[in-house]
């Protein structure tokens, strides 16, 4: 896929190759996103430092809307916007259109090791992160 972050910036799923990586998709209207995004939080907090890259995927919001959000909930990883569904369509095969939010955790090779439809569990999405983390690079 190929997206711009809210501040121009190019992102391509190459680019999240080499390191695990995590995708999330959700709108701040989503009530489920609205729970589980202090434990996405927590959880880039946590492993950001073993280089696990976290990139959000908004569905739905202008930038005032996402960014109002982010701010809310301290999100500090990046997002991209989808309004359009370029991410969505490329990723058509994981994420059905109206599951929001969906978690994709990605390997080093930028293969889906896992999804997770709905509300991530913190436990089970630190257990998926590690798995990957843990294999050889």
């Amino acid at each position: 896929f190929a997206a711009e972050l809210f501040d121009g910036t190019p992102v391509t799923g190459a680019s999240l190759r080499g390191a695990p990586a995590l995708l999330n998709f959700w709108y701040a209207a989503c009530a489920p996103c609205r729970v589980e995004a202090p434990h996405l939080v927590a959880l880039h907090e946590q492993f950001e430092p073993a280089g696990v890259q976290f990139l959000g995927v908004n569905v739905r919001d202008t930038i005032a809307t996402a960014e109002a959000f982010e701010r809310t909930f301290g999100i500090t990883y990046p997002s991209v916007e989808d309004r359009g569904g370029q991410v969505l369509l490329a990723m058509t095969d994981y994420v059905p259109p109206q599951a929001v939010p969906t978690t994709i955790v990605l390997d080093r090779q930028g293969r889906v090791s896992a999804r997770i439809l709905g509300i991530a569990e913190p436990s089970t999405l630190r257990s998926l992160i590690t798995t990957v983390l843990d294999e050889q690079a």
